[in-house]
């Protein structure tokens, strides 16, 4: 099966129904896209999908062949990092880091979609779970980066 990952194409040798999440984890390497409850509720696994957020330990692989795909690796580099992973580190966002590459993916169909987003909008966007509670300093970092958007 061809993808489309991070703007690459990419082949993977897989079933159709195969999760998204286990061909980008274990077929691929992609490893920033994190396993949660399997169940498509917490969004640990959340990828972006032609820009839209997508769960990826309930979608089929099959469904996305065609269409691009981006994890967390493709958001940005270490050199140019992403607005919204800049703002991460300044509102000091992550606590153990688990849940943060699903909601910044999360965050980023959000700002796509909406530049400037109010609190409403961010609530009803980022239904991600954090078992560490930073759901404030998400506000403030997503309003952070809608504010450095070019």
């Amino acid at each position: 099966m061809e993808l489309q990952i991070n703007g690459r194409v990419m082949q993977a040798d897989v079933e159709p129904d195969m999760p998204l999440l286990w061909v980008l984890r274990d077929v691929l390497g992609l490893t920033g896209t994190k396993y949660g409850c399997g169940i498509g509720d917490c969004g640990a696994c959340t990828v972006r999908v032609a820009g839209q957020a997508v769960r990826s330990c309930v979608t089929g692989a099959a469904s996305v062949a065609g269409k691009p795909i981006q994890t967390i690796e493709g958001l940005g580099t270490a050199a140019k990092p992403h607005p919204l992973q800049s703002a991460w580190i300044a509102e000091q966002v992550p606590q153990c880091g688990y849940c943060q590459s699903g909601m910044l993916m999360a965050a980023a169909s959000l700002l796509e979609r909406k530049p400037r987003p109010t609190d409403a909008d961010i609530d009803a966007s980022i239904t991600n779970l954090c078992r560490c509670g930073t759901y404030q300093r998400v506000r403030l970092a997503i309003k952070r980066a809608a504010g450095s958007r070019s």
